[in-house]
């Protein structure tokens, strides 16, 4: 897609953060209530996500994928051969490829790239390891005919959380790595006190500290919290491939986010981390809506074709 075509499909009314704010506290309020049964929240939060507009031409395609279903999403003009593999949130507990499609179709058109949307199974029905065995198989599948250095993986929240877990034990048994890894308002800590800043519980508008603790109970026990493949805070984060780390400052997980940026810089790991002011948990999935989230996809295209240029063999461009 032409840097034209790029632009244009961003150019939509843009809505006033404070707007966009009071959505996000209504939909945090009406799904994501602990109170609520799992297949209730799972359901409102569909039903509230499934309408997001996307770029002109955008194409959806459901794929079965190591026996999981999956959204490919693709801009006109994209490059199959350019893949990210993005994992959503939703605490382990609720979330499908309808809360990011719309994030995934801008990138496309902004990166030329096509959008893996991978629904691996949930918890509390399947609690961990599922998430994770099913993020393997995924990327085994498409790496298997997969040139070198042509994927990146992904994931906004729980999914972001996932994604570095992946990372994690793809390095510790030794195999190729992805060629880098955008993670954004990611859940890395699943027994961080969240009440224990509650000037950050008061501004953020989408999340509980209730409604995170019920999800981690339902992932995991709480002695498994502070084990690495469940919170990859609490991994060494030596050996990673590159690395973008976006969050808001109003946002519960946000020092999650700073945490892992000085861990990975500190092991030597390249680490782009931007945090934008005033902005909500997942603000990255409204792009065409909301400025900060334009800028934040525009970073991510940015970073995609960086990582891509730099796992190129000499003289190859493509």
């Amino acid at each position: 897609m032409s840097p034209r075509a790029a632009r244009s499909a961003l150019r939509r009314p843009r809505v006033p953060p404070g707007v966009m704010r009071l959505a996000a506290r209504q939909l945090g309020r009406r799904c994501l209530d602990p109170a609520l049964p799992w297949p209730v929240q799972r359901a409102r939060l569909d039903q509230l996500t499934k309408t997001s507009l996307l770029p002109r031409g955008t194409t959806i395609t459901e794929q079965q994928i190591a026996g999981l279903r999956a959204e490919v999403v693709a801009a006109p003009g994209s490059d199959a051969r350019r893949t990210v593999v993005h994992f959503h949130g939703g605490g382990y507990c609720v979330g499908s490829a309808l809360t990011p499609r719309s994030w995934a179709a801008h990138l496309s058109a902004r990166a030329g790239c096509r959008v893996v949307l991978p629904e691996y199974r949930l918890a509390p029905e399947h609690p961990h390891p599922a998430a994770l065995e099913d993020a393997r198989a995924v990327l085994a599948a498409l790496s298997a005919e997969a040139e070198p250095g042509s994927i990146v993986v992904s994931g906004d929240s729980a999914g972001g959380g996932l994604a570095l877990a992946l990372l994690l034990s793809l390095r510790d048994e030794g195999q190729d790595l992805p060629a880098g890894a955008i993670l954004m308002s990611a859940w890395l800590d699943l027994g961080h006190d969240r009440r224990a800043d509650p000037d950050l519980v008061r501004r953020e508008v989408l999340l509980s500290p209730g409604w995170l603790e019920a999800c981690a109970r339902a992932y995991a026990s709480p002695a498994a919290w502070t084990d690495p493949p469940v919170s990859p805070l609490h991994a060494a984060h030596a050996g990673l491939p590159p690395l973008l780390i976006q969050a808001g400052t109003d946002e519960l997980l946000a020092p999650d986010a700073g945490r892992l940026a000085a861990s990975a810089s500190a092991a030597g790991v390249d680490v782009t981390y931007t945090q934008w002011p005033r902005m909500w948990h997942d603000f990255m999935l409204q792009p065409g809506l909301v400025a900060a989230a334009d800028s934040a996809l525009a970073q991510a295209a940015w970073f995609l074709t960086r990582v891509r240029l730099a796992a190129q063999p000499p003289g190859k461009t493509k």
